[in-house]
């Protein structure tokens, strides 16, 4: 099979590389994305929700990938969202990994409720560069708490700014009603990230959750954990 992994806000495909590396040593083809705006450098400004899907789903004709496991974490549910009844009969799986599922017409920031979806729009329009920058500090207590500072802190130096209408734009169709591939949900144990309970997430999928070790960033600290999960869930 053809995993693709999508990574959540501020992150790269640098985020999955730990887990892609494991999945690629049990045979299969990992390819780790990073959205377009989201490499060191790159201007956020202009970039759209419709962008990183779009993006998705060229690089997978692209790459002529079959089989395809679409993998998301956080953020980068969205995206698998918009895409993956547009990839057709190369979808063969989905799996999220502490992931927002959206609903049609749900951005992030509104799923994170009023009062935060609103500080989330009203930095975002008031920054010079209209992305979503995380300090340290919400980093380390919403993301990955209890980890060794140390790992923190290179975490976060890695991180850049969130597109603003990646966080702003809502997909007008979401794509997994009737799609007859496997889904699955992949919880962290101490995730305390989501803007909704896991479970909640993981019934829009139609599953129950499968916990795994960690925090909201297990991708990185649970490497085995995270790709032995993945490994384990039914194929088409």
């Amino acid at each position: 099979m053809d995993y693709v992994f999508v990574p959540g806000a501020w992150h790269g495909g640098w985020a999955w590389h730990p887990v892609a590396r494991r999945i690629a040593g049990a045979g299969h083809r990992a390819v780790a994305l990073t959205m377009p705006d989201m490499s060191a450098g790159d201007d956020p400004r202009e970039v759209r929700l419709a962008d990183a899907v779009a993006y998705l789903v060229a690089e997978v004709e692209r790459r002529d990938l079959t089989d395809v496991v679409l993998v998301g974490h956080s953020w980068g549910g969205i995206p698998i969202a918009g895409a993956a009844r547009r990839l057709g009969e190369r979808l063969g799986a989905i799996a999220m990994v502490s992931a927002f599922v959206p609903r049609a017409g749900e951005s992030m920031a509104e799923a994170m409720g009023p009062e935060v979806g609103a500080y989330v729009r009203a930095t975002i329009e008031g920054a010079p560069n209209f992305a979503f920058e995380l300090d340290f500090a919400a980093f380390r207590e919403s993301l990955m708490q209890d980890e060794p500072e140390q790992v923190q802190r290179l975490v976060h130096e890695l991180l850049v700014p969130q597109p603003g209408a990646y966080m702003l734009d809502a997909l007008a169709e979401v794509g997994f009603a009737g799609l007859d591939v496997p889904m699955t949900y992949l919880l962290a144990e101490r995730d305390q990230a989501l803007a909704l309970p896991g479970a909640d997430l993981a019934a829009r999928l139609g599953v129950e959750p499968v916990l795994v070790p960690g925090t909201h960033e297990a991708i990185i600290t649970h490497a085995d954990d995270v790709a032995k999960a993945l490994l384990a869930q039914p194929e088409r």
